[in-house]
């Protein structure tokens, strides 16, 4: 087991404490990870008191858990025994076997004794959690390991989209309207007299968002994160994924109800065109006649996933982009190479593209994906054009 890999050393020992008769589960075990990253202790004595704070809820446990701090952590401590000898030996651990206590020394304090145990620092303090480990790592550069780790950090985003009225109404303490049949119905508690009005208002919901993206060849390593992005964090029945490159493909049932790993191998299944080249307008053309008059991007947020590279006609791109821009309410385009400072959009579909979108945004890593999540939200308005 790897010293660096804190995930697998706190379920190691986790499980070894819960053989032995502890009471562990994945609750204190979540604990004792996040105090181990919180705190970073140096040393097998800071470790052992992180392990006691978080694992343990009485001090009859102590025992139990020193027993088997000791076997689960030998590997980064010698063995106390080493001690007795040599002087002049490495001494590298401050716990002791268990059922043994520390002899006080002429003085009768063993606080003595225990103060000439030597300590070690172990490589616990350089465990950096996976998020910080791949906060700033460009997605196309990640590993399918690495890749399958960051699910459970997209877990934790929520791709919120804006509100919007609905015709459906709501009763409400204070609102615009009358609910008249719910008035009536309170009325026949007075005996028909109407002492109180009942009001409504529009309910609201949050709106559709449909993604767009690009598994065309120059953009296949970051279209697999961005997938399963969107199957982690959009969890909602009005999320709708198409893929494009050379032709557009729906992916919104594969991409229900199954693990990201296995979602990602359909996705690639149904999209023939994988790693193919890329035609922008024809597939926006397609959405827009197939799917988008039909009611889909009416008021809906739409995510567009791509590099901007276009083989086709780049004033196709022009003209779908308007006409998308007619329907949806917001429009977010994603584009890795604008990661860069130098990057301009000066040619090809990308600066067709570029005037109809309300905002654009590199999102290739972890860190960079809070400001798509604020432009999915509405909360930057104009920052395709800052």
């Amino acid at each position: 087991m790897s010293r660096g890999d804190l995930a697998g050393l706190v379920a190691a020992f986790g499980a070894a404490l819960h053989d032995a008769g502890l009471p562990v589960g994945p609750d204190r075990s979540e604990r004792f990870a996040r105090a181990v990253t919180l705190l970073a202790p140096t040393t097998t004595a800071e470790l052992h008191r992180c392990a006691r704070a978080t694992l343990t809820c009485h001090p009859e446990q102590f025992e139990i858990l020193d027993r088997v701090f000791d076997a689960v952590f030998r590997g980064y401590a010698d063995d106390p025994a080493d001690f007795r000898g040599d002087p002049n030996a490495t001494g590298t651990s401050t716990t002791t076997t268990s059922g043994s206590t520390p002899s006080a020394g002429p003085s009768g304090s063993s606080d003595q004794a225990s103060s000439s145990t030597r300590e070690i620092e172990i490589p616990v303090a350089t465990v950096g959690s996976a998020a910080e480990r791949l906060a700033s790592r460009d997605f196309a550069t990640l590993t399918p390991e690495e890749l399958a780790l960051l699910a459970d950090l997209m877990r934790r985003l929520t791709l919120a989209t804006p509100l919007r009225r609905t015709r459906r109404m709501r009763s409400t303490v204070s609102g615009s309207g009358t609910d008249l049949r719910a008035t009536l119905r309170r009325a026949r508690r007075t005996g028909g007299d109407p002492l109180r009005l009942v009001r409504r208002e529009p309910r609201e919901r949050p709106r559709r968002l449909v993604a767009l993206c690009d598994i065309s060849g120059s953009m296949e390593p970051f279209a697999r994160a961005m997938l399963q992005l969107l199957y982690c964090a959009a969890g909602t029945s009005r999320a709708e994924v198409f893929t494009f490159a050379t032709r557009l493909t729906r992916l919104t049932k594969v991409l229900t109800r199954t693990r990201p790993a296995v979602a990602l191998a359909r996705a690639g299944q149904a999209a023939p065109d994988w790693s193919g080249g890329t035609r922008i307008g024809a597939a926006l053309k397609a959405f827009n006649d197939g799917y988008g008059r039909r009611g889909m991007a009416r008021g809906a947020v739409v995510l567009i996933v791509s590099d901007g590279w276009e083989t086709g006609d780049p004033a196709q791109v022009g003209t779908e982009m308007a006409r998308l821009s007619r329907l949806a309410h917001r429009i977010v385009w994603v584009n890795p190479r604008t990661a860069s400072p130098r990057y301009r959009p000066l040619v090809g579909g990308m600066a067709a593209a570029w005037p109809f979108c309300d905002a654009v945004v590199s999102a290739h890593s972890l860190t960079a994906l809070h400001p798509l999540l604020a432009a999915l939200e509405g909360r930057d308005r104009h920052a395709a054009h800052q």
